[in-house]
């Protein structure tokens, strides 16, 4: 059995965002996106989305992200994600996410992710 369409849209997306390349991640998202970091920010609308792609001024853009596992449940994909996040003034952040994609018809109707910073070691 091969992968299906709503995973092979989120590999798409995430490819998209380790290039910072925003027309591909964009095609992965319905018009009416919605996208949530807890404790972060809540936007909706490509508009807003490919605004916010390039993240704070602070960081240098690509991320590098490393998915550990993705399941998925009817039109819900879950993806654990391992990232490092480069700072402009120098050093980098790491960090460990948990992404919560809600899919309509093949493509990424809300993204949901927790953001942890990790500051000693692989879960700290």
């Amino acid at each position: 059995m091969g992968i299906s369409r709503n995973i092979e849209t989120v590999n798409t997306y995430l490819a998209g965002f380790r290039k910072n390349d925003h027309a591909q991640i964009l095609s992965c998202l319905t018009d009416d996106i919605v996208w949530t970091v807890f404790g972060g920010f809540r936007l909706t609308g490509k508009d807003a989305y490919d605004k916010a792609i390039d993240g704070a001024p602070e960081f240098i853009d690509p991320p590098e992200l490393e998915v550990v596992r993705m399941v998925e449940q009817g039109d819900v994909v879950m993806a654990e994600l391992t990232g490092t996040a480069r700072r402009a003034a120098g050093g980098e952040m790491r960090m460990s996410m948990a992404e919560v994609f809600v899919m309509r018809d093949g493509k990424i109707a809300e993204r949901r992710a927790w953001v942890v910073k990790l500051k000693e070691n692989d879960y700290r």
